[in-house]
């Protein structure tokens, strides 16, 4: 596979409370040219979720997110997942990601745990939470004495700031939730998710222009 920091610019971070709204929501993702699509592991309905895309929608890349357990790794490849995401990681899990067979993003937020997993021949991680924890001027300072890591960084990220992500070297993508409003979910607004698919995979276009 891509790797998934290729597929698209932008990789819709989606927590769903009902697994019968994952897959009118993927097709739209996909629709809008967004075919990357990470489902978190924040609440009951995601491995339905997870399973439901990776049935129906085979043009969606589905992923599971917020994995911070072995267990949780098991779980998400069984229901369908073709990546993995963490929030951070320890040797326990990252073990449990790399046996996997699948692509991950193990999470950082500091260098020393950049250097960390390039010592295990790591190179693509997710950077969170990004703007907490310094967000693009951080990135851009570990572009010269890191340059082999390539990050996703996810965590405060709006449709403003992902252009100046984007335009970073190192950075080959950004995580984001913005794309998938609250009220549009409940009102079942796929229609207007596509759209905003659809204006951020635009912005990676435009980031490096």
């Amino acid at each position: 596979m891509t790797s998934v920091l290729d597929l698209a610019p932008v990789i819709p971070v989606v927590v769903l409370h009902d697994a019968a709204d994952a897959v009118p929501l993927a097709r739209a993702l996909v629709a809008g040219g967004l075919p990357a699509i990470e489902v978190t592991l924040r609440t009951s309905a995601a491995p339905d979720a997870i399973r439901a895309i990776a049935a129906e929608v085979p043009d969606a890349v589905v992923g599971a997110g917020t994995v911070v357990t072995p267990e949780a790794v098991t779980g998400s490849v069984a229901a369908g997942a073709r990546f993995l995401v963490s929030p951070g990681w320890t040797e326990t899990l990252l073990g449990a990601m790399r046996d996997s067979g699948i692509p991950f993003l193990p999470g950082v937020s500091t260098t020393s745990e950049v250097v960390a997993l390039l010592e295990r021949g790591v190179t693509e991680m997710k950077f969170f939470p990004a703007e907490a924890a310094g967000g693009r001027p951080y990135l851009k300072s570990l572009a010269g004495p890191l340059p082999q890591a390539r990050f996703c960084p996810t965590g405060g990220i709006t449709p403003a700031s992902a252009p100046e992500y984007l335009a970073l070297p190192n950075v080959r993508c950004v995580g984001g939730t913005w794309l998938l409003p609250a009220d549009a979910l409940a009102a079942k607004d796929w229609g207007r998710v596509e759209a905003l698919a659809r204006e951020a995979a635009a912005l990676g276009g435009a980031a490096r222009d």
